[in-house]
């Protein structure tokens, strides 16, 4: 057993696709410096609230960051939102590469939020988050629950 298994009890996919989902919300972080950094010297502009602006981008940084250590961890709440994140990166990705002709940035962020899809669909993945036992069929695991019926199988009676 590896030390990532012993360290996040999800499939290999999930943990790919957790550091995938990691490079945006570093990319927003990055964002949000890079604007405290370019106005910090400067006057004012009526109409300009960049402290709102950086505000924005962190806040949005660190929720994606959220979901991406979610997933390293092997939280399974984290594979909705990650999924969410991913369809909107290829969304972004075919406007830059499309409408904004910039095609050398749409296309590697495409890439990006298509492979996180593919890997959270994937049967390894889908396993790990119904809590689908060895020989156990996806219909039965969900029929018994996932995760939730196999921990209220596990628990006592607290009648």
């Amino acid at each position: 057993m590896s030390l990532a298994d012993k360290f996040s009890p999800a499939p290999r996919e999930v943990r790919l696709a957790g550091a995938l989902t990691a490079l945006p919300g570093l990319a927003l972080l990055a964002i949000g410096v890079v604007l405290v950094v370019e106005f910090l010297g400067q006057e004012p502009v009526a109409g300009n609230n960049v402290y709102a602006e950086v505000a924005y981008y962190l806040v949005l940084g660190f929720g994606v960051l959220a979901c991406a250590g979610g997933l390293l961890l092997g939280k399974t709440w984290a594979r909705s939102p990650a999924l969410v994140i991913s369809l909107v990166l290829v969304g972004v990705g075919w406007y830059a590469a499309g409408p904004s002709s910039q095609p050398g940035f749409g296309v590697p962020i495409m890439i990006a939020g298509a492979a996180v899809v593919v890997l959270l669909f994937r049967r390894p993945s889908r396993a790990w988050v119904l809590g689908q036992e060895e020989g156990e069929t996806e219909e039965e695991a969900a029929r018994r629950g996932g995760l939730e019926g196999r921990a209220a199988q596990r628990e006592p009676d607290r009648d």
